[in-house]
Protein backbone atom coordinates (compact mmCIF):
# COMPACT_ATOMS: atom_id res chain seq x y z
CA UNK A 1 0.00 0.00 0.00
CA UNK A 2 1.50 3.76 -0.81
CA UNK A 3 0.72 6.58 0.86
CA UNK A 4 1.13 9.81 -1.01
CA UNK A 5 3.69 12.31 1.25
CA UNK A 6 2.47 15.89 2.11
CA UNK A 7 4.40 18.73 1.32
CA UNK A 8 4.80 22.44 2.18
CA UNK A 9 3.45 24.58 -0.98
CA UNK A 10 6.74 25.88 -2.71
CA UNK A 11 7.44 29.50 -2.43
CA UNK A 12 8.42 31.43 -5.82
CA UNK A 13 11.88 31.84 -4.49
CA UNK A 14 14.15 33.51 -1.88
CA UNK A 15 16.35 36.87 -1.32
CA UNK A 16 19.21 37.89 0.85
CA UNK A 17 17.64 39.95 3.73
CA UNK A 18 20.82 41.63 4.86
CA UNK A 19 24.60 41.08 4.86
CA UNK A 20 26.83 41.36 7.85
CA UNK A 21 31.09 41.41 8.48
CA UNK A 22 33.70 40.96 10.93
CA UNK A 23 37.59 41.28 10.86
CA UNK A 24 39.61 40.48 13.32
CA UNK A 25 41.55 43.59 15.41
CA UNK A 26 45.07 43.04 14.75
CA UNK A 27 46.88 43.97 11.46
CA UNK A 28 49.60 42.72 9.60
CA UNK A 29 50.98 44.86 6.95
CA UNK A 30 53.16 44.08 4.54
CA UNK A 31 56.35 45.65 6.06
CA UNK A 32 55.53 43.43 9.17
CA UNK A 33 55.94 40.22 7.45
CA UNK A 34 58.99 41.57 5.66
CA UNK A 35 60.98 41.28 9.28
CA UNK A 36 60.66 37.50 9.59
CA UNK A 37 60.56 36.20 6.39
CA UNK A 38 62.58 36.99 3.15
CA UNK A 39 59.97 39.47 0.98
CA UNK A 40 58.68 42.99 0.73
CA UNK A 41 55.64 45.06 0.15
CA UNK A 42 56.42 45.59 -3.49
CA UNK A 43 57.01 42.04 -4.38
CA UNK A 44 54.03 41.16 -2.85
CA UNK A 45 51.42 43.55 -3.82
CA UNK A 46 52.71 42.86 -7.44
CA UNK A 47 52.08 39.01 -6.91
CA UNK A 48 48.83 39.25 -4.53
CA UNK A 49 47.54 42.58 -4.68
CA UNK A 50 47.43 42.84 -1.11
CA UNK A 51 48.61 45.42 1.09
CA UNK A 52 47.57 44.20 4.93
CA UNK A 53 45.35 41.56 5.99
CA UNK A 54 43.64 40.56 9.27
CA UNK A 55 44.57 37.97 11.85
CA UNK A 56 42.75 36.74 14.72
CA UNK A 57 44.24 36.82 18.31
CA UNK A 58 45.11 33.79 19.52
CA UNK A 59 41.78 32.61 21.83
CA UNK A 60 39.82 34.10 19.14
CA UNK A 61 37.61 30.98 17.29
CA UNK A 62 35.91 30.38 14.09
CA UNK A 63 32.50 30.71 15.92
CA UNK A 64 33.64 33.85 17.96
CA UNK A 65 33.83 35.67 14.72
CA UNK A 66 30.74 33.73 13.01
CA UNK A 67 28.95 35.16 16.20
CA UNK A 68 30.33 38.38 15.11
CA UNK A 69 29.09 38.95 11.56
CA UNK A 70 26.06 36.22 11.71
CA UNK A 71 24.68 38.93 14.47
CA UNK A 72 24.96 42.10 12.51
CA UNK A 73 23.46 40.32 9.56
CA UNK A 74 20.57 39.61 12.32
CA UNK A 75 20.32 42.68 13.30
CA UNK A 76 19.95 44.38 9.20
CA UNK A 77 17.86 41.61 8.80
CA UNK A 78 15.00 42.89 11.08
CA UNK A 79 14.14 39.30 12.29
CA UNK A 80 14.58 37.70 15.56
CA UNK A 81 16.56 35.29 16.53
CA UNK A 82 13.85 32.68 16.84
CA UNK A 83 12.92 33.43 13.46
CA UNK A 84 15.69 31.39 12.16
CA UNK A 85 15.15 27.97 12.00
CA UNK A 86 18.20 26.69 9.73
CA UNK A 87 22.16 28.16 10.26
CA UNK A 88 24.53 27.22 7.81
CA UNK A 89 28.76 27.86 8.60
CA UNK A 90 30.80 27.45 5.33
CA UNK A 91 34.17 27.03 7.01
CA UNK A 92 37.20 24.69 5.95
CA UNK A 93 39.79 26.05 9.20
CA UNK A 94 37.48 24.92 12.46
CA UNK A 95 39.87 23.95 14.76
CA UNK A 96 38.09 20.69 15.27
CA UNK A 97 35.97 18.93 13.68
CA UNK A 98 33.19 18.52 16.23
CA UNK A 99 30.94 19.72 17.69
CA UNK A 100 30.18 21.85 14.15
CA UNK A 101 30.32 25.29 14.19
CA UNK A 102 26.82 26.52 13.37
CA UNK A 103 24.94 24.85 16.67
CA UNK A 104 27.22 26.41 18.47
CA UNK A 105 27.19 29.59 16.61
CA UNK A 106 23.53 29.64 16.58
CA UNK A 107 23.32 28.86 20.50
CA UNK A 108 25.59 31.44 21.12
CA UNK A 109 23.45 34.34 18.80
CA UNK A 110 19.82 32.96 20.72
CA UNK A 111 18.44 31.20 17.80
CA UNK A 112 16.60 27.89 19.12
CA UNK A 113 16.50 24.41 17.87
CA UNK A 114 17.83 25.26 14.18
CA UNK A 115 18.81 22.65 11.56
CA UNK A 116 22.55 23.60 12.17
CA UNK A 117 25.67 22.44 9.79
CA UNK A 118 28.85 23.21 8.69
CA UNK A 119 29.55 23.14 4.75
CA UNK A 120 33.22 22.88 3.70
CA UNK A 121 33.70 24.01 -0.06
CA UNK A 122 36.91 25.57 0.98
CA UNK A 123 36.63 28.83 -0.77
CA UNK A 124 33.61 28.48 -2.50
CA UNK A 125 32.09 27.58 -0.01
CA UNK A 126 29.76 30.48 0.90
CA UNK A 127 28.12 30.28 -2.67
CA UNK A 128 27.61 26.66 -1.96
CA UNK A 129 26.06 27.39 1.35
CA UNK A 130 23.89 30.39 0.00
CA UNK A 131 22.87 27.93 -2.84
CA UNK A 132 21.58 25.19 -0.40
CA UNK A 133 19.67 27.98 1.71
CA UNK A 134 18.07 28.87 -1.39
CA UNK A 135 17.03 25.43 -1.74
CA UNK A 136 15.98 24.97 1.54
CA UNK A 137 13.37 27.61 2.02
CA UNK A 138 11.96 27.18 -1.84
CA UNK A 139 11.51 23.39 -1.15
CA UNK A 140 10.06 24.27 2.61
CA UNK A 141 12.22 23.17 4.78
CA UNK A 142 13.57 26.20 6.37
CA UNK A 143 11.41 29.36 6.35
CA UNK A 144 14.81 31.98 7.31
CA UNK A 145 18.43 30.63 6.60
CA UNK A 146 21.44 32.28 8.55
CA UNK A 147 24.53 31.62 6.43
CA UNK A 148 28.05 32.39 7.57
CA UNK A 149 31.19 32.03 6.19
CA UNK A 150 34.03 32.23 8.99
CA UNK A 151 37.65 31.40 8.70
CA UNK A 152 40.94 31.53 11.03
CA UNK A 153 43.18 30.50 8.40
CA UNK A 154 46.51 31.85 10.27
CA UNK A 155 46.03 28.97 12.54
CA UNK A 156 46.47 26.31 9.44
CA UNK A 157 49.36 28.74 8.03
CA UNK A 158 53.49 28.17 8.49
CA UNK A 159 54.13 32.04 9.06
CA UNK A 160 57.99 30.60 7.76
CA UNK A 161 56.57 29.80 4.36
CA UNK A 162 56.74 33.06 1.79
CA UNK A 163 54.12 31.44 -0.44
CA UNK A 164 51.03 30.95 1.99
CA UNK A 165 51.96 33.66 4.63
CA UNK A 166 51.57 36.66 2.96
CA UNK A 167 47.87 35.65 1.23
CA UNK A 168 45.28 34.31 4.06
CA UNK A 169 43.63 35.86 6.72
CA UNK A 170 40.94 35.68 8.92
CA UNK A 171 37.73 36.76 9.09
CA UNK A 172 33.66 36.33 8.69
CA UNK A 173 30.92 37.12 6.54
CA UNK A 174 27.16 36.69 6.65
CA UNK A 175 23.76 36.77 4.99
CA UNK A 176 20.16 36.06 6.22
CA UNK A 177 18.16 34.39 3.44
CA UNK A 178 14.73 34.72 3.57
CA UNK A 179 11.78 33.62 1.35
CA UNK A 180 10.24 36.18 -1.69
CA UNK A 181 7.55 36.30 -3.83
CA UNK A 182 9.57 36.09 -7.01
CA UNK A 183 13.15 34.90 -6.97
CA UNK A 184 16.15 36.81 -5.77
CA UNK A 185 18.88 34.31 -5.87
CA UNK A 186 19.79 32.88 -8.87
CA UNK A 187 20.65 29.39 -10.07
CA UNK A 188 23.39 28.32 -9.01
CA UNK A 189 26.28 27.03 -11.23
CA UNK A 190 28.56 24.64 -9.76
CA UNK A 191 31.37 22.09 -10.05
CA UNK A 192 34.89 20.40 -9.62
CA UNK A 193 38.30 19.82 -11.02
CA UNK A 194 39.08 17.05 -8.74
CA UNK A 195 41.88 15.78 -10.80
CA UNK A 196 43.66 19.27 -9.38
CA UNK A 197 42.88 18.61 -5.95
CA UNK A 198 45.87 18.34 -4.54
CA UNK A 199 47.47 21.69 -5.50
CA UNK A 200 45.51 23.28 -2.58
CA UNK A 201 45.86 20.70 0.76
CA UNK A 202 46.35 20.27 3.89
CA UNK A 203 47.77 16.60 4.64
CA UNK A 204 46.75 15.49 8.20
CA UNK A 205 46.00 17.48 11.54
CA UNK A 206 49.59 18.34 12.25
CA UNK A 207 50.16 19.96 8.49
CA UNK A 208 50.01 23.45 7.22
CA UNK A 209 47.99 24.61 4.22
CA UNK A 210 50.13 23.56 1.27
CA UNK A 211 49.54 25.03 -2.50
CA UNK A 212 50.91 25.50 -5.76
CA UNK A 213 50.15 28.99 -6.48
CA UNK A 214 50.88 29.35 -10.20
CA UNK A 215 48.43 26.07 -11.32
CA UNK A 216 45.72 27.59 -9.33
CA UNK A 217 46.21 30.79 -11.04
CA UNK A 218 46.06 29.07 -14.67
CA UNK A 219 43.13 27.39 -13.22
CA UNK A 220 41.31 30.24 -11.54
CA UNK A 221 42.06 32.50 -14.55
CA UNK A 222 40.83 30.09 -17.82
CA UNK A 223 38.23 28.36 -16.18
CA UNK A 224 36.33 30.76 -13.78
CA UNK A 225 35.24 33.47 -16.40
CA UNK A 226 32.67 30.89 -18.29
CA UNK A 227 31.55 29.64 -14.73
CA UNK A 228 30.82 33.26 -14.15
CA UNK A 229 28.76 34.15 -17.98
CA UNK A 230 26.81 30.64 -17.04
CA UNK A 231 25.59 32.15 -14.11
CA UNK A 232 24.55 35.45 -15.22
CA UNK A 233 23.06 33.28 -18.28
CA UNK A 234 20.96 31.05 -16.16
CA UNK A 235 19.90 33.76 -14.02
CA UNK A 236 18.94 36.06 -17.53
CA UNK A 237 21.04 39.02 -16.62
CA UNK A 238 23.77 40.56 -18.88
CA UNK A 239 27.24 41.02 -17.48
CA UNK A 240 26.70 45.00 -18.67
CA UNK A 241 23.26 44.56 -16.34
CA UNK A 242 25.35 43.62 -13.28
CA UNK A 243 26.23 46.67 -10.47
CA UNK A 244 28.90 44.46 -8.91
CA UNK A 245 31.08 41.83 -9.34
CA UNK A 246 32.43 40.02 -6.26
CA UNK A 247 34.60 37.38 -6.66
CA UNK A 248 36.32 35.06 -4.23
CA UNK A 249 39.11 37.30 -2.93
CA UNK A 250 42.05 34.83 -3.63
CA UNK A 251 44.96 37.25 -5.18
CA UNK A 252 44.18 40.80 -7.19
CA UNK A 253 45.78 39.74 -9.83
CA UNK A 254 43.27 36.46 -10.68
CA UNK A 255 40.23 39.19 -10.11
CA UNK A 256 41.18 41.97 -12.50
CA UNK A 257 41.66 38.67 -15.08
CA UNK A 258 38.11 37.16 -14.63
CA UNK A 259 36.65 40.43 -14.58
CA UNK A 260 38.08 41.43 -18.15
CA UNK A 261 36.80 38.28 -19.21
CA UNK A 262 32.93 38.96 -17.92
CA UNK A 263 33.00 42.83 -19.59
CA UNK A 264 30.79 44.00 -17.10
CA UNK A 265 31.35 47.08 -17.45
CA UNK A 266 28.92 49.02 -14.94
CA UNK A 267 30.05 46.69 -12.40
CA UNK A 268 31.64 47.83 -9.40
CA UNK A 269 34.59 44.95 -8.62
CA UNK A 270 35.26 43.91 -5.53
CA UNK A 271 39.03 44.17 -4.15
CA UNK A 272 38.42 43.56 -0.72
CA UNK A 273 41.75 41.09 -0.73
CA UNK A 274 43.72 44.44 -0.74
CA UNK A 275 43.52 45.23 3.15
CA UNK A 276 41.66 41.91 3.95
CA UNK A 277 43.68 39.15 2.58
CA UNK A 278 42.30 35.96 1.26
CA UNK A 279 39.77 34.66 3.73
CA UNK A 280 38.31 31.70 1.87
CA UNK A 281 34.75 31.19 2.88
CA UNK A 282 34.49 34.92 4.33
CA UNK A 283 35.98 36.52 1.90
CA UNK A 284 32.52 36.79 -0.73
CA UNK A 285 30.13 37.82 2.19
CA UNK A 286 32.69 39.74 3.81
CA UNK A 287 33.12 41.69 0.69
CA UNK A 288 29.87 42.40 -0.47
CA UNK A 289 29.09 43.40 3.46
CA UNK A 290 31.26 46.43 3.18
CA UNK A 291 30.48 47.12 -0.31
CA UNK A 292 26.73 47.54 1.00
CA UNK A 293 27.61 49.46 3.89
CA UNK A 294 29.91 52.21 2.16
CA UNK A 295 26.87 52.91 -0.88
CA UNK A 296 28.94 51.51 -3.29
CA UNK A 297 26.58 49.58 -4.88
CA UNK A 298 22.03 50.07 -5.21
CA UNK A 299 19.89 47.74 -3.35
CA UNK A 300 18.20 45.82 -5.64
CA UNK A 301 20.35 45.64 -8.54
CA UNK A 302 22.29 42.72 -9.53
CA UNK A 303 25.55 41.44 -8.04
CA UNK A 304 27.22 38.18 -9.15
CA UNK A 305 29.43 35.94 -6.75
CA UNK A 306 32.17 33.69 -8.09
CA UNK A 307 33.94 31.33 -5.74
CA UNK A 308 36.73 28.66 -6.24
CA UNK A 309 39.55 27.15 -4.35
CA UNK A 310 40.42 24.00 -3.12
CA UNK A 311 38.66 21.17 -4.47
CA UNK A 312 39.17 22.52 -6.50
CA UNK A 313 35.48 23.45 -5.97
CA UNK A 314 33.51 26.32 -7.69
CA UNK A 315 30.30 27.88 -7.83
CA UNK A 316 28.53 31.35 -8.90
CA UNK A 317 25.37 32.57 -8.72
CA UNK A 318 23.60 36.12 -9.37
CA UNK A 319 21.90 37.81 -6.28
CA UNK A 320 19.76 40.59 -5.43
CA UNK A 321 21.66 43.08 -3.65
CA UNK A 322 19.50 44.02 -0.47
Amino acid sequence: MTAPLHAPRPLPGARVLAFGDYQPAQVVTNDDLAKTIDTNDEWIRSRVGIVERRIAGPDETVVDMAVHAGGKALAGSGLAPEDIDLVIVATCSAETPMPNQAATTAHRLGISAPGAFDLNAACSGFCYALSTANSAIVAGSARNVLVIGAEKMSQWIDWADRSTSIIFADGAGAAVVGGADRPGIGPVVWGSAGDQADKITIADRHSFLTQEGQAVFRWATTAMAPVALAACERAGVRPEELAAFVPHQANLRIIEAIARRLKAVNAVVADDIVHAGNTSAASIPMALSRMIERGDVPSGAPALLVGFGAGLAYAAQVIQIP
